[in-house]
């Protein structure tokens, strides 16, 4: 099995000072960091798997940093975004937020909020995939089930009994018991209560990813 990818800081700045002094700053606190002095750069050369966060400026002399942070999206990189910018105004920070940034930084700032800024967005980020790595999970053990097993769960979340689906799909309570013990075994499901919470925390998931 391979070692789990370590988080990445990808810090895009087009001024060399202040992409040196943060990511000397970033690097003392043990995190690992890329830097990059335009949009084009992080653009070819972020990788999406990689769990991390960005921390950008919000001055890029190709593409502003909300430009970017919505071609970043439409690029299929999720991370968390901390702006840094040393031009900062309300509407703008307002803006940065609504589109998903979880911090707006004006230049000069103390180390400690940055960091505090950053760790918070790589913790986010961990949240973020860890629970897209259960989904993944639940929907292959959903894409495992029959279509006569997909039904009983159907009927099952809707709170119905075994005799009442027997009725509806005009089979046996035999039969509903044993697609039912497949489809538990399947799901990895320990009881009714379990396997409701595990369907319900998928439509949930999927309903937050769907509202970004």
């Amino acid at each position: 099995m391979p070692a789990p990818k370590l988080p990445q800081i990808h810090l895009v700045d087009d001024d060399p000072d202040v992409r040196s002094a943060v990511s000397l700053l970033l690097k003392s606190e043990n995190l690992r960091v890329t830097t990059y002095g335009d949009a084009k750069a992080i653009l070819e050369g972020v990788d999406a798997s990689t769990p991390g966060c960005l921390v950008l400026d919000v001055r890029l002399p190709d593409m502003d940093g909300l430009t970017l942070q919505r071609e970043l999206k439409t690029r299929g990189v999720q991370m968390p975004v901390v702006f840094i910018t040393g031009h900062g105004d309300i509407p703008m920070a307002v803006r940065a937020v609504s589109e998903g940034a979880l911090d707006f930084l004006e230049k000069p700032f103390h180390d400690e909020v940055l960091i505090e800024g950053v760790r918070h967005a790589l913790e986010i980020d961990a949240q973020h995939r860890a629970g897209a790595a259960e989904l993944a999970q639940v929907e292959e053990r959903l894409h495992s089930l029959t279509p006569r097993e997909r039904q009983v769960l159907e009927c099952l979340l809707d709170g119905k009994p075994n005799k009442l689906i027997a009725r509806d799909l005009e089979v046996s309570v035999r039969t509903v018991e044993i697609h039912r013990s497949n489809l538990m075994q399947k799901m990895g499901a320990k009881s009714a209560p379990h396997l409701a919470r595990i369907a319900l925390a998928c439509m949930e998931y999927r309903d937050r990813l769907s509202a970004k």
